[in-house]
């Protein structure tokens, strides 16, 4: 059985995240979602609209995700990897080697993003009160 893992915060979850897992999924036969935590997102500087329960329980939901874990840390990703079984890590193309630290310990793969949808965009619409295009 071959292992993917991808990590995210997964706030106000849309299409482009959607298509991210279902690519990530068609690389293996068993996925895992680190989803970051409210108190790794505080760390980044980064604040959530839905708390890490939800956004995990949203995550965990979708049919081709086989199990959720908590992201607390950058530095957990060889650990995850190691613990999991991992053979491919599977991130947004936006982060392309940063993560070929990893190689050593799985295969890397930078995915490409759904193009015109972000979090930071959706919460920049709805802030403006525009509804969102589909």
């Amino acid at each position: 059985m071959k292992k993917v893992i991808t990590y995210g915060t997964f706030d106000l979850f849309h299409i482009g995240h959607l298509n991210m897992l279902k690519r990530a999924r068609t690389l293996g036969d068993y996925l895992v979602v680190a989803v970051s935590t409210d108190e790794f997102n505080t760390g980044k500087h980064k604040q959530c609209v839905y708390p890490y329960s939800h956004r995990a329980r949203i995550v965990e939901a979708i049919r081709f995700v086989d199990k959720v874990i908590p992201e607390k840390s950058w530095e957990q990703k060889v650990e995850d990897i190691i613990n999991h079984s991992i053979d491919i890590f599977v991130i947004g193309n936006d982060w392309a080697g940063k993560f070929d630290f990893l190689k050593e310990y799985c295969e890397v793969v930078y995915l490409p993003r759904t193009k015109s949808i972000s979090t930071t965009a959706i919460k920049s619409t709805v802030q403006n009160g525009k509804s969102i295009s589909t």
